[in-house]
């Protein structure tokens, strides 16, 4: 293709603007075979920023929502595990009561029903989940309750947390940057340490039959340690609610802050496609009329 001087500037333009035109569509082509703006975030342009932030936000958020569910799964296991101590202290009641009506008390049957109902919860408060005791405050490697140091507790009326190996810290779950939710229960709760007594006292009774004052005994501190369970069940399933709400609190952000993101950094194929057939037409209607300067020719207009 030769060109005359006095067509070169405006011919060299056109072809500058027939290549910018072809870059266009080649550039759309990919939009559409991508389904995205830019395959790195310098074709993002000034929306770039914002595209970052965003996926840094919804990886942050996602962080908070793992921690949150994992505190809640703990939650469950621990409600699980106060909810069957619920029921060992209703059985033993009802054997206390029982034992309180009749006119002789069977004391082998009693006091080996109260040292097998020791064992069981604490084997209960010594549950573990994930690796880690549930009811040891934050000495989670630690089994929270030993027995051979709470043997031979037979007071009523003395509170005895020797049984507990724990410590006094109650976990907690960071589920947003500015809020935090305290969960759990220590093996030293109050409630929990009325049953090991009310059990430990019939358990290490000498009498034959047991006494009616130890029966009596017992019995209210059953009683009173079946409400506090109560109670605990009610603590962990509000705790529960509210790491429940957490999670659904992150994942509506998440599914928010990724529509936002998906909004600046996806295409509408369709509008795209739309453009690419505008660029042709251009790109055609460019080359035609180049064609038509480069084959001008004066001797045509002096025939």
């Amino acid at each position: 293709m030769v060109m005359r001087v006095a067509t070169f500037a405006l011919s060299n333009s056109m072809i500058d603007a027939a290549l910018r035109t072809q870059a266009e569509i080649a550039t759309r082509q990919i939009q559409t075979a991508s389904g995205k703006v830019s395959s790195d975030y310098g074709g993002l342009g000034a929306s770039s920023k914002k595209v970052i932030d965003l996926q840094v936000s919804v990886s942050r958020s996602s962080n908070y929502e793992q921690a949150a569910s994992s505190a809640d799964d703990r939650v469950q296991v621990m409600y699980s595990a106060t909810g069957s101590i619920a029921d060992l202290l209703s059985s033993f009641k009802t054997q206390l009561i029982a034992a309180s009506s009749a006119a002789t008390t069977d004391s082998t049957s009693l006091v080996s029903a109260a040292q097998g109902y020791m064992s069981d919860i604490a084997s209960l408060l010594n549950t573990q989940y994930g690796g880690r005791y549930m009811f040891a405050g934050s000495r989670t490697e630690t089994a929270p309750v030993d027995l051979s140091a709470y043997s031979n507790t037979t007071s009523a009326t003395t509170a005895d947390t020797s049984y507990y190996t724990g410590d006094d810290q109650i976990v907690s779950a960071k589920v947003s940057d500015s809020q935090s939710i305290s969960y759990g229960v220590t093996a030293d709760n109050s409630a929990f340490e009325q049953a090991m007594r009310a059990l430990s006292i019939v358990a290490n009774s000498t009498s034959s039959p047991v006494d009616s004052t130890t029966i009596a005994n017992a019995l209210d501190l059953t009683t009173s340690a079946l409400d506090g369970v109560t109670g605990v069940q009610t603590q962990l399933s509000l705790k529960a609610s509210q790491l429940e709400s957490a999670v659904s609190t992150q994942q509506d952000y998440q599914s928010f802050a990724s529509t936002l993101s998906s909004d600046l950094t996806d295409v509408d194929v369709a509008s795209v496609t739309a453009q690419i057939s505008t660029y042709q037409t251009q790109l055609e209607a460019s080359y035609s009329a180049l064609s038509k300067i480069l084959s001008l020719k004066l001797s045509d207009y002096l025939k």
